[in-house]
């Protein structure tokens, strides 16, 4: 999503050979990073890790560091990737498990739950059946506990705000700044005493920040999220060759209408709202602030004055407005974007929590207690025949249910869904005639011809030719997992009435 700023981070793919995790994930994605070291990893790290492999994020982590293969078979000083999690009941009790992938394809950990490993026999037959795969291709699994041990950082990659995903109810401004710090000019460094202090010459960002409408009536803060990004000096990256960065944060009482920068006076007379605790030498410093609504500067500087160096300042938030003081320059990016509500996570994350995989009943809970915001009144009810349904379109392999990254994929179907469904309901009745549904399969990926149409709308209709968002869903999900290659030229699924038929009438 946010990759049009790597570019102009690294120079080339040649210039991205080596480096720390959380440098390849914002090299390639442009997201903002979140570094655990696992050592103090906190309590709730398999919370986050649960909340993380629900949301559209990337996860790595990284061994100590080292030169060699140990005989557990990780690779010292080695990046891996976590591509899932699982729950299982063993006979002594619960087990928590990551699944870890070697990016090699090859070389794998020879512990407890590696391919290898007895303790599968400790898991049903089904269970075993689902998770075991006794493939050379670098991927295993490992507990929660073997992973704190021999793994060093976890990096998480948001491309928004939090670790939400990039779902359906809030939207968020996402705003990206250039600039620069120049010797004799603009490269102050941190705060010293006031005799001394060449602070004020950094550049200067002022941020004003304010509640969304549908938010006024909420007491809480608002969150921000602050990223700092010093661009390479070299054109190959070279970590010692980095400054050690950070920002300040002051509050402005009144409104600061005047553009010039701020005098060397403000900063002696106004301690900073936050500061840094300490100068990094890394690529990116982010930090996730709660601020009233109101008016704010934002100082990014070097540990020291007279350091010389590009960077990037990013912020997301519900609503802002970020502007340099004393520089005319435009804004680089700004756009909307698009992130699920925090009840909504919290309540997926603690579903999943309590079930890993889940059956009918409980997608019937969760599809119903989603907020359909662009479906309006009334909502739409999933019934439990609907519920079983999707679940046969889903489940592949006759488990009888979903797991958390299957799920992640129908909710990024159901969103597409939920647009064109939207658009198309242009009375907003709730349901859509042969016409309306005629375009609307059509902006999700299906070219058909009238005919056919309306043999869907017989199938999946109610007595009126017309359908509604429940049935819509399942005839879309029908279409998208039985025809997926039928596809021509990549851009759509086209099908006759003869194929229509059979997937639908004697199916």
């Amino acid at each position: 999503m946010l990759a049009s700023s790597s570019s102009g981070l690294s120079g080339s793919y040649e210039d991205l050979q080596f480096g720390q995790v959380s440098e390849a994930f914002v090299d390639f994605t442009g997201g903002v990073t979140m570094t655990i070291n696992l050592a103090e990893a906190p309590g709730n790290l398999w919370d986050i890790l649960t909340q993380a492999t629900y949301s559209r994020t990337l996860i790595g982590c990284q061994t100590h560091l080292g030169a060699r293969v140990q005989e557990n078979g990780l690779v010292d000083g080695h990046a891996y990737t976590l591509t899932g999690i699982r729950k299982v009941t063993c006979k002594y009790g619960p087990e928590y498990l990551v699944k870890l992938r070697n990016p090699w394809g090859k070389v794998e950990w020879k512990g407890d739950w590696s391919d290898s490993s007895r303790t599968w026999e400790l898991l049903s037959p089904k269970e075993k059946i689902l998770l075991l795969r006794k493939d050379n291709d670098g991927e295993f699994w490992m507990t929660l506990q073997d992973f704190r041990a021999h793994f060093v950082l976890l990096v998480i990659c948001k491309l928004t705000p939090g670790l939400l995903s990039l779902e359906v109810g809030q939207k968020w401004t996402y705003t990206m700044r250039e600039g620069r710090w120049e010797k004799g000019s603009t490269a102050g460094g941190r705060m010293k005493s006031p005799r001394r202090d060449t602070f004020w010459k950094n550049p200067q960002f002022l941020l004003s920040v304010w509640r969304p409408e549908e938010g006024r009536q909420s007491l809480r803060p608002c969150r921000v999220l602050v990223s700092l990004l010093q661009k390479p000096r070299h054109r190959c990256r070279n970590p010692k060759s980095r400054l050690a960065i950070g920002f300040y944060l002051f509050s402005i009482s009144k409104h600061h209408n005047d553009k010039r920068r701020l005098p060397p006076e403000f900063f002696w007379r106004n301690a900073p709202l936050r500061w840094p605790e300490e100068f990094l030498k890394e690529k990116e410093v982010s930090r996730e602030l709660w601020l009233e609504p109101g008016t704010y500067l934002i100082v990014p500087c070097a540990s020291e004055a007279c350091q010389e160096s590009e960077f990037l300042l990013r912020l997301f938030s519900r609503k802002h407005i970020l502007h340099e003081l004393g520089n005319n320059s435009s804004v680089v990016f700004s756009k909307e974007i698009v992130e699920q509500n925090e009840e909504q996570n919290e309540f997926f994350t603690k579903l999943f929590a309590k079930y890993p995989e889940i059956n009918a009943v409980p997608l019937q809970k969760i599809l119903n207690r989603m907020t359909w915001s662009s479906l309006g009144s009334p909502q739409p009810f999933f019934s439990l025949d609907a519920c079983q349904g999707i679940l046969a379109l889903l489940d592949l392999n006759a488990s009888g249910t979903v797991s958390i990254q299957e799920f992640r994929g129908l909710w990024k179907q159901l969103v597409l869904y939920q647009e064109v469904f939207h658009k198309q309901d242009s009375s907003r009745s709730g349901f859509l005639d042969w016409v309306q549904l005629r375009t609307a399969v059509k902006e999700a990926g299906i070219v058909l011809k009238d005919d056919v149409c309306q043999l869907m709308l017989l199938r999946y209709g109610g007595p009126r030719l017309q359908i509604d968002f429940v049935s819509f869903v399942h005839l879309m999900l029908r279409a998208s997992n039985v025809f997926q290659n039928l596809t021509q030229d990549g851009k759509g699924i086209y099908l006759r009435k003869s194929e229509w038929l059979m997937m639908t009438l004697y199916s």
